[in-house]
């Protein structure tokens, strides 16, 4: 029987994360959505606009018997930049915060421990900004964000942002990769 549990990330453009986490081995399934804010149901329009404080996150059910959370926290900092607020390359604005909801004290213990020791490693010249809040709601996304890499690599914001972040963690990430 798998031991099925469930993380909640932002780290930037909800697609990039969700095509990553897709091929990790132990993830069984991935949802594009937002959490954080104080608006219900809210649209992606409305995200964008930046007045409802949602961050675009992907909501990933894995078994953690095959993936830890901790294996989770390592492939999500090397997917993204922790330290930039508000931000990742040319996405600006709330909604691409780096963000960990966690769903229980271990997973916030996890998160905080994480980035305790990635700040101790100095492995980014700047301070870790990533913000660790319980979860409160999640709303997923629209259906036309779901698979959004898988059904549109060829567009241009995938070929230029999302394809390489996928490369990146497949190059890093081999022997994690789903067969």
């Amino acid at each position: 029987m798998a031991n099925i549990q469930t993380a909640t990330l932002a780290g930037g453009c909800f697609w990039c994360l969700e095509a990553v986490y897709q091929e990790l081995k132990g993830v069984q399934k991935v949802v594009s959505g937002y959490a954080g804010g104080h608006v219900v149901n809210p649209t992606y329009e409305q995200v964008c606009g930046k007045q409802t404080g949602h961050a675009e996150v992907v909501q990933i059910d894995f078994d953690a018997d095959v993936v830890t959370f901790s294996d989770l926290l390592d492939v999500f900092f090397t997917i993204h930049d922790p330290t930039t607020l508000n931000r990742q390359g040319n996405d600006v604005g709330p909604q691409y915060r780096s963000a960990i909801y966690f769903h229980d004290d271990e997973q916030k213990r996890l998160a905080e421990e994480k980035i305790a020791a990635i700040t101790a490693e100095g492995l980014w010249p700047n301070p870790i900004v990533t913000e660790v809040t319980a979860l409160d709601v999640f709303y997923p996304a629209e259906d036309y964000h779901q698979n959004y890499f898988k059904r549109n690599p060829f567009q241009g914001y995938c070929m230029a942002v999302v394809a390489p972040k996928v490369a990146k963690f497949r190059k890093l990430y081999t022997e994690k990769l789903k067969a």
